[in-house]
């Protein structure tokens, strides 16, 4: 795409999957253009994974102001209403945002509205978290209505705890909150809302040099620092990666088959990652990642 083309007056919108270049490609808007970028991704907000979750390198954090990154403690809960109301008061301002990443549903929450609804009891979450360790994601799911079912991720753990937690604290389902939504901050029509495709088999290459490039940057020594206040149920330690590096630091398995598990997973993610972009993002302008491959690396 010519950024040329672009609004600068615009909000700029940039989704994709993990590891297709859209972090590379807010930087060249805003080194061409002028703006702030904005992170999307809910692991880049945790203050703890910097290489993991592929935040900007503190040389392109030198490049263009960023904000909403690594500013949240790991041991906190962060959704996507908290997101919501921290990237409101950067909509208005000067210079634009560049909101980039790879969360969807921050940018349905931001462009479609987002449903308010009440913050979950802590003994509601003590109660999901014992189903989810005890019986898994099927225990929770079976339990919500067959509206909310057939909307949310039903392959992420994390999106079923959320509605389950929804269902029993409210007596609602996830699904009659949402269709009670108020309008969205930025409705698509303001902004420039741009997609980056990646296919399976240019991504998939892609995504193992990254990780490689993460184990050279020191991932496993970033895995190390988490050691002591490891907890596999925070939402901190869903990045990518930080599992498997985990096992093999505690000598659960070897550093290889620790890489090739976080490799699978990333690859698992980009697959979620595309399906949900398909179906929600049909209003959002495409862009080939191949043809971003000149613009730095692959986040």
């Amino acid at each position: 795409m010519e950024i040329a083309t672009i609004d600068p007056s615009r909000p700029v919108l940039i989704a994709g999957p993990t590891a297709s270049g859209k972090s590379a490609l807010a930087l060249a808007i805003a080194r061409a253009q002028g703006g702030v970028i904005v992170n999307a991704d809910a692991l880049q907000v945790y203050a703890n994974w910097r290489i993991l979750s592929a935040r900007p390198t503190a040389e392109e954090e030198a490049q263009a102001p960023h904000r909403l990154y690594g500013h949240v403690s790991p041991d906190r809960d962060y959704s996507a209403g908290h997101w919501l109301r921290e990237v409101a008061p950067l909509l208005g301002a000067d210079p634009r945002p560049i909101i980039t990443g790879g969360t969807g549903l921050y940018f349905a929450a931001l462009t479609e509205g987002l449903a308010e609804i009440p913050a979950t009891p802590p003994e509601i979450r003590t109660e999901a978290d014992r189903r989810l360790r005890e019986a898994g994601p099927q225990a929770l799911l079976d339990a919500l209505d067959r509206e909310t079912r057939a909307r949310i991720d039903t392959a992420n753990p994390r999106r079923v705890q959320r509605a389950w937690e929804v269902q029993a604290a409210t007596g609602r389902g996830l699904a009659a909150w949402q269709d009670a939504t108020p309008p969205p901050l930025l409705p698509l029509a303001r902004a420039t809302p741009i997609l980056v495709e990646a296919p399976k088999d240019w991504l998939t290459p892609r995504i193992a040099r990254r990780f490689d490039a993460m184990l050279a940057a020191g991932a496993l020594d970033e895995a190390r620092a988490n050691l002591a206040t490891w907890d596999a149920a925070r939402p901190a330690a869903q990045a990518i990666g930080a599992a498997e590096l985990v096992a093999h630091l505690r000598g659960e398995m070897t550093l290889d088959a620790a890489r090739e598990a976080a490799i699978i997973a990333t690859r698992q993610y980009a697959k979620r990652q595309r399906t949900w972009f398909r179906a929600r993002m049909r209003g959002w302008s495409r862009v080939q990642a191949a043809t971003l491959q000149g613009r730095q690396r692959p986040t």
